[in-house]
C-alpha cells in the first residue's frame, strides 16, 4: 500500500478494512476467532469489536506461519477452523456459510474458495491434475500455469487436526522464503475439494490503493442501492457517498455531490445537496441543506442551511432556524425560527428564538487569551455590520443599530448603538478636486524647470 498505516486499517466507507472482513463471519461469537497481527499490532488492536481474539505473528514467515499462530490461540473445542484474509472486505456471510457447509457434508479435510478472472493477476493459481488440487503461487509459476484463469481465493475451511499436522511439513522453497499455506493441501491426510465463489468481486484482495479504490466502488454501490430500496431518492447515485452505518429516511433527496459521514442521521423528507458534506451529524425532518459543511452538529425539523454555509463541531440549530449564505456557525445554539440569513459569523454563542442576526455580524469571541461567551434573546433585531464583543448579552426584543460594535449588555427591548455620530462636510468633494488640480499644475511647472 505504501502507506505508513496497516493495509487492514485502511479506510472503508469510513469503517477499517478489517472490520469489513470480519463481518464476514456474521454472527460469529467474538471469542471463536482470532486475528492473527504481525509487528502493527499494537496499531490494529484497537480497532477491533470487543472481546476478539488476537495473537502475535513475531516473525513474518508467511499465511502458513500466520496459522500456525493462530490454530495455537484458538479455542480448543474448535474442529472446524475457517481461515481467511484480512484483505478481502467483499467476501458476505453467505459465502463463509456455503463453505463451512459444504466442508463438512462432504467430511474433507479441507476445502478451498476459488475464483475465475479473466486475468489472474498475482493471485495464485489453482491447478487440477492427477495430483488432485493445489496452488502454485504467481511468483513461483511457469506460463502454462499463469494462463490458468481459476484463482485462490485465500478462503479454507480445514478439518484442525489435518491442518496442524500438515502445516509442520510445509517448507519455505519458494520465491519468497515463507511457509505458503496453499502448501499444505498435497500433503494434507484426507480429501480436498475446491468450491468455486458464484460472484468473483467478493474475493476481491486489497493490495494497493487501486484495489482499495475498486472495493469502495463496490461498496458504495450496495450502501446507495440500499438507502434506494429503503425510500431514498438519488437522481444521480454515482456522485452520493456515504459511509457505512449512515442513516437517511425516507423522502429525502440526495443531490449530486453529497457525501455522508460517520455516525450522519438525515431524516425524512430532506433536501441534502447539490455539494454537502455533512459529517457526525443529525439532521431533522424537512430540513434542507446546500452546498454546506455540517460537522458533529444538530439541525432541526424545517431547517435551512446554505448556500455556503459552515456549521462546526458544536452547532445546535432548532426547529425552523436558518443558517443561510455564507455563515458560519461554532459551539452556538441558534433558537427556534431565528435566523443568521448572510455573511456572518456566530461562535460560543447562545441565541434565542425568532432572532434575526443582521447581514455582516460577528461574535468576538476571543480576546487573545480566552473564549468568551455572547448571548443573544429572543425577538431580538441586529443591525448590518455588528460586532459583538464577547462576553455580552443582548436582551429580548432588543435591537442594535447597524455599525455598532457593542461591548457592553444591551438591556431587554432598548436599542444599542456604539459607532461614531455621522458628520457632513458641505463642498468637500470640491475643495478635494481642486487642491488635486494645484498640486498637479505645481508639479508640471518644476517638471518644465
Amino acid at each position: 500500500m505504501k502507506s505508513r498505516l496497516p493495509k487492514v486499517l485502511h479506510p472503508l466507507a469510513g469503517r477499517p478494512m478489517i472490520l469489513w472482513a470480519l463481518d464476514a463471519l456474521g454472527g460469529m461469537a467474538p471469542e471463536g476467532v482470532v486475528v492473527v497481527l504481525g509487528p502493527e499490532g499494537d496499531e490494529v488492536r484497537p480497532a477491533l469489536p470487543p472481546g476478539m481474539g488476537t495473537a502475535l505473528q513475531e516473525v513474518r514467515d508467511g499465511t502458513g506461519g500466520a496459522t500456525r499462530v493462530g490454530i495455537a490461540a484458538l479455542d480448543p473445542s474448535v474442529q472446524t477452523v475457517v481461515v481467511m484474509c484480512g484483505d478481502t472486505p467483499l467476501v458476505d456471510p453467505a459465502l463463509i456459510d456455503a463453505l463451512v457447509a459444504d466442508h463438512q457434508r462432504s467430511g474433507r479435510a479441507a476445502t478451498m474458495v476459488t475464483a475465475i478472472l479473466d486475468d489472474g493477476g498475482s493471485y495464485g493459481r489453482v491447478i487440477r491434475d492427477h495430483r488432485g488440487v493445489r496452488v502454485v503461487e504467481a511468483r513461483d509459476a511457469d506460463q502454462d500455469q499463469l494462463a490458468v484463469r481459476e484463482i485462490n481465493a485465500g478462503l479454507f475451511a480445514f478439518d484442525r487436526a489435518a491442518l496442524a499436522t500438515a502445516l509442520e511439513g510445509v517448507g519455505t522453497d519458494n520465491a519468497q522464503g515463507e511457509a505458503y499455506l496453499p502448501d499444505v493441501l498435497p500433503i494434507i491426510r484426507g480429501e480436498v475439494g475446491a468450491m468455486v465463489a458464484p460472484d468473483a468481486s467478493v474475493v476481491h484482495g486489497i493490495n494497493t490503493r487501486a484495489d482499495l479504490a475498486e472495493c469502495e466502488a463496490i461498496i458504495q454501490d450496495r450502501l446507495r442501492h440500499q438507502l434506494m430500496v429503503d425510500g431514498v431518492t438519488m437522481p444521480d447515485p454515482s456522485r452520493v457517498l456515504v459511509d457505512a452505518g449512515v442513516r437517511v429516511g425516507q423522502d429525502t433527496t440526495l443531490w449530486p455531490g453529497t457525501v455522508l459521514k460517520g455516525a450522519t442521521v438525515i431524516g425524512e423528507g430532506c433536501t441534502i445537496g447539490p455539494e454537502a458534506l455533512i459529517a457526525d451529524s443529525q439532521v431533522g425532518d424537512a430540513t434542507t441543506v446546500v452546498s454546506a459543511h455540517v460537522l458533529s452538529s444538530q439541525v432541526g425539523q424545517g431547517c435551512t442551511v446554505g448556500p455556503f454555509a459552515y456549521l462546526r463541531p458544536g452547532v445546535t440549530m432548532e426547529d425552523g432556524s436558518k443558517a443561510g449564505t455564507y455563515v458560519e456557525m461554532k459551539n452556538t445554539r441558534l433558537g427556534p425560527r431565528s435566523k443568521v440569513p448572510h455573511l456572518s459569523y456566530m461562535g460560543d454563542a447562545d441565541i434565542g428564538a425568532d432572532t434575526n442576526i443582521g447581514a455582516g455580524n460577528i461574535t468576538a469571541n476571543y480576546d487573545g487569551f480566552r473564549k468568551h461567551s455572547t448571548t443573544v434573546g429572543s425577538g431580538v433585531k441586529t443591525g448590518s455590520d455588528c460586532v459583538l464583543v464577547a462576553p455580552v448579552t443582548v436582551g429580548d426584543n432588543a435591537m442594535t443599530g447597524a455599525g455598532s460594535i457593542i461591548t457592553g449588555d444591551v438591556p431587554e427591548g432598548a436599542l444599542g448603538i456604539a459607532r461614531a455620530r455621522q458628520e457632513n462636510i458641505e463642498g468637500f468633494t470640491a475643495k478635494a478636486e481642486a487642491r488635486a488640480r494645484r498640486a498637479a499644475e505645481k508639479d508640471s511647472e518644476a517638471g518644465d524647470a
